[in-house]
């Protein structure tokens, strides 16, 4: 009997075409690995200059306490005076995230309340930055107070050869306000106001103390609601990253004028909100615009020291 003879070409074959069939299928996966991409991902966004919160009951001195709250040294009972000075923390679910005080103080001529609230702000998509997302929910703040956007740096409102400049009473504004009188609220009668009140309801509120009979002011530096020219409500560019201020009088269920004057400023990714209020006893009485706002303003500057210093 013959025998079969294998040829040692054909197995030799068999062998390079395997390993041909294999660097194929490894060079396959490399292009599938999408290892070239990796250089296009995007970069993740930068977190908050700040971490923590300060602690807010401890955030404002005794001596501005005694300007804004002027009640409350002269409670009797040393107990009572120490406990209206520490003031009372708000209820947070989160105090990395939000912390904030309040302060009351009753006398015979009026009662005061005095909020102080830090919220820091964290964003949790990692394409946008703890800073953007503190900046959107500043301007839901701002356009939640009826209050416009300032213009863009730099930009054109194309307005320039029909404005001229500034109004005269633009020199007896607080510093670092905006135009004067430019939110006009006014207009803006439906849009949301601190309390709820819309404008048109404030400016009725003196109606018979010696405003002119179609809303305008009498003497044509103050408005009907006792605020100086001036000192509408408006935004800041002096505190902090952006601020604004919101100024409404309202008529309490007693007939009372209560004004409450609100200073709300972003530092980074943390928005601070000051809230002053004063309802006065006698109905006659209207709470002092310019006062209650320069108050409210000096305590979110000293506030903006404590982020930055």
């Amino acid at each position: 009997m013959q025998r079969r003879v294998y040829v040692p070409g054909t197995a030799a074959l068999l062998v390079a075409l395997l390993a041909g069939c294999t660097g194929g299928s490894g060079t396959g996966g490399s292009d599938d690995g999408k290892s070239g991409d990796s250089g296009s991902s995007t970069a993740a966004a930068e977190p908050g200059k700040y971490r923590t919160l300060p602690e807010p009951c401890g955030a404002v001195d005794s001596s501005t306490l005694d300007s804004m709250l002027p009640g409350l040294k002269d409670i009797e009972d040393a107990k009572q005076r120490e406990k209206a000075y520490a003031g009372s923390a708000t209820v947070t679910y989160d105090t990395d995230r939000r912390v904030g005080c309040r302060w009351k103080s009753e006398s015979a001529d009026a009662t005061h309340h005095l909020l102080v609230d830090f919220e820091r702000v964290v964003s949790y998509d990692g394409t946008v930055s703890d800073d953007t997302r503190a900046q959107e929910l500043y301007r839901t703040k701002l356009r939640d107070a009826g209050i416009p956007e300032p213009p863009p740096s730099g930009s054109d409102e194309g307005d320039d050869d029909t404005e001229g400049p500034e109004s005269p009473e633009g020199s007896d504004s607080p510093k670092g306000t905006g135009k004067p009188g430019s939110s006009d609220k006014s207009d803006k009668s439906g849009s949301p106001r601190a309390q709820g009140t819309p404008a048109a309801a404030h400016a009725s509120v003196k109606k018979g103390d010696g405003a002119a009979a179609d809303g305008e002011p009498d003497d044509g530096t103050t408005a009907d609601d006792g605020t100086p020219a001036g000192y509408e409500p408006r935004t800041l560019d002096d505190l902090g990253d952006e601020a604004f201020l919101d100024d409404v009088l309202t008529t309490a269920a007693s007939a009372t004028r209560q004004r409450t004057v609100t200073v709300v400023f972003r530092t980074s990714n943390v928005i601070v909100t000051v809230s002053y209020d004063e309802q006065p006893a006698r109905r006659t009485e209207v709470p002092d615009s310019k006062e209650m706002q320069d108050n409210a303003r000096e305590l979110a500057e000293n506030l903006v020291d404590r982020f930055d210093g």
